[in-house]
């Protein structure tokens, strides 16, 4: 997950964001580590996305047979190229050497919009956003796809569970970190976030429950403090679904939960393993 340097028309919110950050980082929580089964239940449905041989990234389940990410995980950092759906592998609450379920990728649909390496930075961060369909669905009781949800607002309360450099052999959960600031598919966050999360999902909780809100895209830098940057799922992920459909629609029909999915998006993030 490459380190992004904020654009001029982002510098003024970034220096707003941090007058916020001084309240929210008191009651922001720290990165709880998910390695035993009563830590991560609930969770499960968080995964590590092996691409290929040399990188990682963070997905989440969305419908029995769909994984949520960021756009950007799907190519090689070093070539550009993109990385063959048979080279992915995705890793359903995977800790301590051992997932709860193992699966394959079918096919990989990035965003329409999402042109890797190209346009502006933020452009890429509004658009960073993919689906994997998975050559068998899963179907455990212990893995429970997410919902996914509208767009928080600007001090909102948000949660976000991901691997990354030095934490990849099991999920890190931070329960309470903040959307500092809002643009139209753009949220800034004070979650803590490295390389490897990528792709990780951004949780609201509302009526007890954790529902997807945002996929992270990167990490940004701005006079020396680090922030995060995330899509709100609103839009994009419509777009990304009506993609998917029209590929194959014999595969909306087999899967009608796609039909209930009203957001999405995501950015740059991946860690290439030494």
């Amino acid at each position: 997950m490459g380190i992004l340097h904020i654009l001029p028309r982002l510098a003024l919110c970034v220096m707003m964001v941090f007058a916020l950050r001084g309240a929210a980082n008191a009651e922001e929580s720290a990165l709880t580590r998910l390695d035993t089964g009563d830590a991560s239940r609930g969770w499960n449905a968080v995964g590590r996305l092996n691409m290929g041989t040399r990188s990682f990234c963070t997905g989440a389940l969305i419908a029995p047979n769909l994984v949520l990410t960021a756009a950007h995980c799907l190519f090689d950092s070093k070539t550009g190229a993109r990385i063959n759906s048979d080279k992915i592998e995705f890793l359903a609450g995977w800790r301590n050497g051992r997932a709860e379920a193992y699966r394959g990728i079918k096919r990989a649909i990035a965003h329409p919009e999402y042109v890797y390496g190209g346009g502006d930075k933020l452009t890429r961060v509004s658009f960073d956003l993919a689906l994997l369909e998975l050559d068998q669905p899963i179907r455990m009781a212990s893995i429970l796809p997410f919902e996914t949800d509208l767009s928080p607002h600007e001090g909102d309360s948000v949660g976000v569970v991901s691997y990354a450099k030095d934490r990849s052999e099991a999920p890190s959960l931070q329960e309470v970190c903040h959307v500092l600031n809002q643009e139209e598919r753009l949220l800034v966050l004070s979650c803590n976030v490295d390389f490897g999360s990528s792709g990780a999902p951004i949780f609201s909780i509302r009526d007890g429950v954790a529902r997807v809100v945002s996929v992270v895209s990167s990490k940004a830098d701005y006079g020396g403090a680090e922030v995060a940057l995330g899509t709100s799922l609103q839009g994009p992920l419509v777009a990304l679904r009506a993609s998917l459909a029209a590929e194959s629609d014999a595969f909306q029909k087999a899967n009608p939960a796609l039909r209930d999915m009203e957001t999405g998006a995501g950015t740059t993030a991946k860690f290439v393993k030494p």
